[in-house]
C-alpha cells in the first residue's frame, strides 16, 4: 500500500462478515465462488448483474485465483462499510433520529415510528411497520435505538446502490 490508510473495521463488523462469509462458503474451502458470492450478496437485499459480479470478482481476487477469500472479501466491502454510501453524517442522523424519537428517551417505539411515518406522508400498514422494526431491531427488544437505527438508514443507502 502507498501510504495511504486502510479503513479499519470493528470488531463485531469483522466477525458478522466472518459469519456471512462462512455461511455461503458451501464446501468451507475458505473462499467464494462466484456462485458463492452472487448468493451473499443477494442474501444482503443487492442484485448484482453477472457482469457486476464478475467485475466484482476481479477487483476483489488479490491473487487472481479466480476466488474470492475471506481478506479479499473483507477488503471488497469495508470501504462499503465504512464509507457506507450513508447520505447523511452522524449529525443529520442524529436530528432525525430525534424527530422520530418524541419522547426523546433514546428509542424508537413502533407507535412512534408510525405516527412519524404518517406525519410525513408515507402511512405504514402493520405489517410494513413491523418488517421496518424488526429489520432494524438488531438486538430484539422491539425498539430502535440510535445505533440500530443509524445501521438501517446506512444499510438502506448502500442497498439502493444497487437495485
Amino acid at each position: 500500500m502507498s501510504g495511504d490508510a486502510e479503513p479499519k473495521l470493528d470488531d463485531d463488523q469483522i466477525a458478522e462478515l466472518r459469519e456471512i462469509f462462512r455461511s455461503f462458503d458451501r464446501n468451507n474451502d475458505g473462499s467464494l465462488t462466484q456462485l458463492e458470492l452472487g448468493s451473499l450478496l443477494r442474501s444482503l437485499g443487492l442484485k448484482p448483474s453477472n457482469d457486476q459480479l464478475e467485475d466484482l470478482i476481479q477487483k476483489a481476487d488479490r491473487n487472481s485465483n479466480g476466488l474470492i477469500e475471506f481478506s479479499e472479501f473483507v477488503a471488497l466491502v469495508a470501504p462499503e462499510l465504512i464509507a457506507a454510501k450513508c447520505p447523511y453524517s452522524e449529525e443529520q442522523l442524529k436530528k432525525i433520529f430525534q424527530m422520530f424519537d418524541r419522547d426523546g428517551n433514546g428509542v424508537i417505539t413502533a407507535a412512534e415510528l408510525a405516527h412519524s411515518m404518517a406525519k410525513l406522508g408515507h402511512a405504514l400498514t402493520q405489517e410494513e411497520l413491523t418488517g421496518m422494526i424488526k429489520e432494524a431491531d438488531r438486538d430484539g427488544d422491539g425498539c430502535i435505538s440510535f445505533e440500530e437505527f443509524a445501521q438501517a438508514m446506512t444499510s438502506a443507502a448502500f442497498d439502493n446502490s444497487w437495485t
